[in-house]
């Protein structure tokens, strides 16, 4: 009989028991991969549920200490930072002031836990009276060229609050290697840039504008965020932020994208993050609440497929809750 024809072989055989699956797991997930997106806003003893997002607060800067401590004692070691200002304009000053609201809160978490990697967002849509990512024509389109100059300008007043490395959200087209130039004669040489580069423009993002407070005043981001349907696109704008510089790249959202992740990853051999959004968090927690799903064991299924579609890192507001259920085996 011919190798592989049954009864030869029997895949079952290597499924009896929990060792024998572990003997042949080809994908692990680790606590170690995951990033933990975290909300910060002006105030005291602030810690505001969003209520589209069970689970997930905005906190203000003295309640940073705690939820860094229980982050370090579950092992997750990196915060993905963004910031409600205490005020928005049509320039998004609060972005690149040196005593915003995302900058103060890089110093607390470098002076209070030391041992947190911290990554901040950039972007102006948090920042912006009209809630675009950038500076507005008077025909009311976002200025690709000019709003290079904000977002440089973010990047370095991040990097001097003390950020480890800083995340581009915003989609416009040069902005890693303006951002490289700028850091590199700021003396931030060091500092990594992780590149969303591949941020499409979804429905899975309406819990986070809650959680932001970033929903655009009018219209919406399609024509500087990516087409759903458009997956060789994907790889392109990841390979030209390559090479303008950056140091990881990122596919986002993740779930309904896994396809462009593995395409990504396989096809750039470059490191790469997924971004578990908003809207895949809700849902799992809406259907969970609900009685419909096991949460511990969709959210675990969900997570493997990323890391098993390529993903280096996983940017994740289920990571709390992931990190103790790995802790306790599964």
């Amino acid at each position: 009989m011919e190798y592989g024809r049954f009864p030869a072989y029997r895949a079952r055989r290597m499924r009896a028991d929990e060792t024998v699956r572990q003997f042949i797991r080809e994908t692990e997930l680790s606590v170690r991969d995951f990033i933990y997106p975290l909300f910060v806003k002006p105030g005291k003893g602030l810690r505001d549920e969003i209520s589209s997002m069970p689970g997930v607060h905005q906190l203000s800067l003295d309640m940073l200490k705690p939820e860094m401590d229980e982050l370090l004692g579950l092992g997750v070691r990196s915060v993905l930072l963004f910031g409600l200002p205490s005020h928005k304009d049509e320039c998004g000053s609060e972005a690149y002031d040196d005593h915003g609201i995302v900058q103060e809160a890089v110093r607390v978490i470098r002076a209070e836990a030391p041992d947190m990697h911290i990554i901040t967002d950039v972007c102006m849509c948090e920042y912006t009276s009209h809630g675009h990512c950038g500076k507005l024509t008077e025909a009311g389109e976002v200025d690709n060229d000019a709003t290079l100059e904000w977002l440089a300008a973010e990047a370095v007043s991040h990097a001097r609050a003390g950020a480890h490395m800083v995340a581009p959200s915003d989609m416009m087209d040069g902005r890693v290697a303006h951002m490289r130039r700028a850091l590199d004669q700021a003396g931030f040489s060091q500092v990594p840039i992780m590149s969303y580069s591949t941020k499409y423009a979804s429905g899975f993002y309406g819990p986070f504008r809650d959680a932001a407070d970033s929903t655009p005043a009018f219209g919406d981001r399609r024509a500087y965020q990516m087409d759903p349907a458009n997956a060789q696109e994907g790889v392109r704008e990841a390979a030209y932020d390559i090479a303008e510089g950056a140091d990881l790249v990122m596919v986002k959202p993740a779930l309904s994208y896994l396809d462009v992740l593995r395409r990504v990853k396989s096809e750039l051999r470059f490191p790469t993050v997924a971004y578990n959004v908003s809207g895949e968090y809700s849902m799992v927690k809406a259907a969970a609440a609900n009685g419909w799903i096991d949460e511990k064991r969709v959210v675990l299924e969900l997570l493997t497929s990323m890391k098993r579609a390529g993903a280096d890192m996983i940017i994740t507001y289920h990571a709390k809750e992931a990190a103790r259920w790995l802790a306790e085996g599964n």
